[in-house]
């Protein structure tokens, strides 16, 4: 493999008025980090509004309205994986792995951006590994960095030919495409002294294998949003982990970027990535919040509602009835002794009055507490993964 340095600007810190915070922190772009829904009109003098003039010299498109709305909502769904996950700290040197498509461009360009005003200084390098397909635009992608002023390093090893000789026909390329990728990006992050290697996984992308793990796998796995190698010797970090895809798809037409399409993976038909994605899509045009549930449940895992003995220790359960405690309000009240669900302390539906869960409450059923949690539900602010602009 080679490693050539096709441009490295000399590129000033941006972290001159930085304080002695040593953790990625979101506050500089997100003014209000206790929920996650925003409006979209900023008030005046907030931090937002400076943010956005800062960038509006780094907007292609900088007169549109919608794409600077589109922006902000990349910027802030970036730096709340960055913060919730700790992919970045002060000091690192992030190597952004850029392919060509549309969402290593995206994470390349958001982490830019974040880069100039964020609490902490860390580096970034764009690295491409050429792997020597055949038609592949070698001049496309150094000319962009280098349009942008972006400091890059291109490998070229030919993992296509690899790849084409072991993998037998009609099987899919993927998985021995990416080892080999992954093998060469991770020999390399060390060769440069890069602490952190980023990838433009997003959240479609962790849904997509969570699915394909669950029924192809037999697994309950994903791309997780940070993970540590093997040999401990890299660390890789999905920094689009909260953002959708149809956002990049959208946000990659606005700012123009020269799209390389995949003639190796993406050349293949009838992949199952692509049938899962296909029932994702449909999912989303169908159910517009399910998707955001199903990642959230990713999120929220209970081991002892499921059935992993390597994760729960189901075979020492025991009893313990030495507390005397009544599972129910009523349960010493004799059987006829009330028609009342309410009166023994079991959720009620209001309208039915019938028994439903969704009403559980510590305290009995009354229609003046039912009424007072409803207005309290409306009034709160209800922290979103992806806010709607």
């Amino acid at each position: 493999m080679t490693a050539a340095t096709l441009f490295t600007p000399n590129i000033p810190s941006q972290a001159d008025d930085v304080s002695d915070a040593m953790s990625f922190d979101s506050q500089a772009l997100d003014t209000d980090t206790d929920s996650r829904e925003y409006d979209d009109v900023s008030e005046d003098g907030s931090d937002e509004d400076m943010i956005d003039e800062q960038f509006a010299d780094a907007q292609a498109p900088a007169e549109s309205a919608y794409f600077r709305k589109l922006q902000k909502k990349l910027r802030r769904q970036v730096s709340w994986a960055i913060r919730d996950f700790n992919m970045i700290e002060d000091g690192d040197v992030v190597m952004v792995c850029v392919s060509g498509g549309k969402d290593s461009y995206t994470l390349l360009d958001i982490l830019l951006l974040l880069k100039r005003i964020a609490p902490i200084h860390f580096d970034i390098v764009a690295v491409n590994l050429d792997q020597k397909q055949p038609g592949y635009p070698e001049d496309i992608l150094p000319a962009y960095l280098n349009e942008q002023g972006i400091a890059h390093y291109i490998l070229e090893k030919d993992t296509y030919s690899i790849v084409k000789s072991v993998v037998p026909e009609g099987k899919t390329y993927c998985s021995a495409c990416s080892r080999l990728r992954r093998g060469s990006l991770y020999g390399f992050a060390k060769q440069i002294g890069a602490t952190k290697i980023a990838l433009g996984h997003h959240r479609d992308d962790m849904l997509a294998t969570f699915f394909l793990n669950l029924f192809h796998g037999g697994a309950l796995k994903s791309m997780p949003p940070k993970l540590l190698s093997d040999d401990k010797q890299n660390m890789l970090i999905r920094p689009l982990a909260y953002v959708e895809e149809k956002d990049i798809i959208e946000y990659a037409k606005l700012k123009e970027f020269p799209i390389i399409p995949c003639n190796l993976c993406g050349s293949q038909t009838n992949l199952q990535r692509a049938i899962i994605n296909d029932m994702l899509r449909e999912w989303d045009d169908a159910h517009p919040q399910r998707l955001a549930s199903i990642f959230k449940a990713m999120q929220n895992v209970a081991p002892s509602q499921l059935a992993d003995r390597e994760l729960f220790d189901f075979e020492t359960l025991t009893l313990d009835r030495d507390n005397d405690e009544r599972l129910f309000e009523g349960d010493n009240i004799q059987a006829g002794q009330t028609d009342s669900l309410a009166e023994i302390g079991l959720p009620v539906s209001p309208r039915t009055q019938t028994f439903n869960p969704k009403f559980a409450s510590d305290k009995p059923y009354s229609t003046e507490t039912d009424k007072a949690a409803q207005n309290e539900r409306k009034t709160q602010k209800i922290p979103t993964i992806n806010p709607v602009i």
